[in-house]
């Protein structure tokens, strides 16, 4: 819920300077800097909760920690990238990879119980589904419609 808000938040107050600043709304660059803000925003909880975030990442997966860590890494080298034209296809298109290859943790999150932040099994369980599928399916849009079309 807090990466939603810190997206829609974001685009209000970008989309209100760059109409301020440059007299016309430009949307799509608000939503290029509000995913920006996003992706630092949740990257940050990838160097604060790595123990509990590792907890997430499914079975499978060796090197978990390293794992969040490198993820968190990339966040922020794509909300930077995005904010450079010449990339935001090409940072468009991985995003949308990311978001779906990311999936899987937060399915294994809802299934165990598992809380992100400290990898306690007190988790908001399987009716977190309900949000999450639909709030990536939403970002995966956003990315869509913001940085490739």
């Amino acid at each position: 819920m807090k990466p939603l808000l810190v997206l829609i938040a974001t685009f209000v107050i970008s989309a209100s300077i760059l109409k301020f600043t440059r007299g016309q709304w430009d949307y799509q660059l608000a939503g290029s800097i509000a995913m920006a803000a996003m992706l630092v925003f949740t990257a940050i909880g990838h160097f604060v909760f790595i123990r509990g975030m590792a907890g997430i990442v499914p079975s499978f997966m060796p090197f978990k920690k390293e794992l969040v860590l490198v993820t968190g890494v990339i966040e922020i080298i794509f909300a930077v990238a995005l904010l450079f034209p010449q990339y935001q296809v090409q940072v468009g298109w991985l995003l949308i990879a990311f978001f779906i290859l990311i999936l899987p943790a937060n399915v294994k999150a809802s299934l165990h119980q598992i809380n992100y932040q400290t990898g306690q099994l007190n988790g908001p369980g399987t009716a977190y589904l309900w949000f999450r599928i639909p709030l990536q399916l939403f970002f995966i849009l956003w990315v869509y419609f913001t940085s490739i079309r």
